[in-house]
């Protein structure tokens, strides 16, 4: 198995895993936020929805500045544009996988802001931690916000307490 193949098969669960969260998405609270500096409810599923669409960025190009991006946050407020998104970035996250070499995979990525580095890794290292760690990390705060919204967690990898009849 290539570096991108186990990625993508990691990919995989992890997007699984997300759709069980998106499924569970109420749009009546799409804009509560637990703090005034924190996301709204939807801005953080669009952004868990986001995260795979960057696998362009990191994977066809030996380094991104966000110095020179225009980023344009998409903002979806309903569980079918959750949904529908999530099915199309991710399939758009495997295609991109797709074909790549391990030599590919270790060459050299960086993330800028202007002249100033702000990280220096590999491609593989890139795509594993700015894409799919950030993907679980915020699928994290998605299960904190549903908690205290009273929306039952899915557990991502097995049972969560809300899915059990204990």
């Amino acid at each position: 198995m290539t570096i991108a193949q186990a990625i993508a098969a990691e990919f995989q669960v992890e997007a699984a895993a997300t759709r069980r969260f998106l499924e569970r998405f109420e749009e009546k609270d799409a804009d509560w936020q637990p703090h005034e500096k924190s996301m709204t409810l939807s801005r953080l599923a669009t952004h868990v929805v986001e995260c795979p669409d960057w696998a362009y960025t990191v994977l066809d190009a030996d380094d991104f500045d966000l110095a020179t991006m225009d980023y344009q946050p998409p903002h979806w407020k309903t569980r079918a544009d959750l949904l529908e998104n999530h099915e199309r970035i991710g399939a758009g996250f495997l295609k991109q996988c797709e074909g790549r070499s391990d030599d590919a995979m270790r060459a050299k990525w960086r993330l800028l802001q202007g002249d100033h580095i702000l990280m220096e890794t590999t491609r593989e290292a890139a795509v594993r931690n700015i894409i799919l760690s950030h993907l679980v990390h915020h699928r994290g705060q998605l299960s904190v916000y549903y908690r205290l919204l009273g929306i039952a967690v899915p557990g991502p990898y097995g049972p969560s307490a809300d899915d059990r009849d204990d």
